[in-house]
């Protein structure tokens, strides 16, 4: 893979760090799959922008969004880095954020326990997700199948934890459940938009089968009692990464049904029209003489006279005649 092409995939997938001097740097990779070189860049647009609590990149990778402890969010264009949004006072502090597939709205969340709906595009806020005087959203994930047009919130209601729902085209809460006995930390959505999963604040990570909306995976302690930091899906394989500060970064494979590969549909079409061919054969060969006409050649000598001259016990042979 040439260094341009690394480059690119990399910067899809967020190689956007924060360090502890408050600066966000970009890591350019330069290379081959055997020998990696890190390039580190400073963003120019975002220097000194203070501590960063959440960084999102949209779906189709055009724009990158950046969302502060003290509150104030910025909305760029990617790689121009030409500013969407700078608002200083978009929350009190951010904890969580998100882009939809479309890249049209981005979804954020604020420690006081709201959440805000923006227009990318233009750069201004939509509305606020309803929610109770008692009640705390959290996280915020937006589906990913492109059929459901869903957004997935962690939502804590005195101690207790749901999975709240929001449909996206009137963004009014649609039903929750209760899944989690403890926190959440973060969460994550596979790319084909089956599974979400969610990490504790205790090291455990919950993985949720969206169309049923049941757990199908559970790892108690992953992390030994420390907090998950982050966690993404493989894309192609269904494995999970986290991270946390004492013990880095985990890899985790999921006892998760195993999804069907495109050469197992198409050996199973195939077998169905095989099916389909020999069940008609058999069909064909015990039907009726509707269906199973015999050849000309088998056919009796009588017959072919029958047809010639008529019958040969009829008393006139040739038919009637006119006289």
């Amino acid at each position: 893979m040439c260094a341009t092409m690394v480059s690119y995939v990399v910067l899809q997938h967020k190689s956007v760090q924060i360090e502890d001097t408050f600066h966000i740097r970009l890591f350019e990779v330069y290379g081959r799959e055997e020998f990696l070189k890190l390039l580190a860049k400073k963003i120019a647009p975002l220097q000194d922008v203070g501590p960063q609590k959440c960084l999102a990149f949209s779906v189709d990778g055009s724009k990158f969004a950046a969302g502060g402890m003290d509150g104030h969010l910025r909305i760029l264009h990617w790689p121009s880095l030409r500013f969407i949004l700078d608002e200083p006072r978009a929350h009190k502090s951010f904890s969580d954020m998100d882009f939809s597939l479309d890249s049209e709205y981005l979804a954020s969340t604020s420690t006081d326990g709201s959440a805000k709906i923006w227009k990318t595009e233009d750069g201004v806020p939509l509305t606020f997700l309803s929610r109770n005087s008692d009640e705390n959203i959290e996280l915020c994930r937006f589906s990913k199948d492109g059929t459901k047009p869903f957004l997935f919130c962690i939502v804590k209601k005195g101690a207790k934890v749901v999975i709240a729902v929001y449909d996206i085209s009137t963004w009014n809460k649609i039903g929750h459940k209760r899944l989690l006995k403890k926190p959440a930390s973060t969460m994550s959505i596979s790319l084909d938009g089956k599974y979400l999963a969610m990490g504790s604040k205790d090291g455990d990570i919950t993985v949720v089968d969206l169309k049923k909306m049941e757990i199908s995976h559970v790892s108690k302690r992953l992390h030994l009692g420390t907090c998950i930091e982050s966690l993404e899906f493989c894309p192609s394989e269904r494995v999970v990464l986290t991270t946390s500060k004492e013990w880095g970064a985990v890899v985790t494979k999921l006892n998760v049904p195993a999804d069907w590969k495109e050469w197992q549909i198409y050996l199973l079409l195939l077998g169905l029209f095989l099916a389909s061919a020999i069940a008609f054969y058999i069909f064909f060969e015990n039907s009726d003489s509707f269906w199973n006409f015999p050849h000309e050649r088998q056919q009796p000598v009588r017959a072919k006279i029958e047809t010639i001259l008529g019958d040969p016990q009829s008393d006139d042979i040739f038919g009637p005649v006119d006289m």
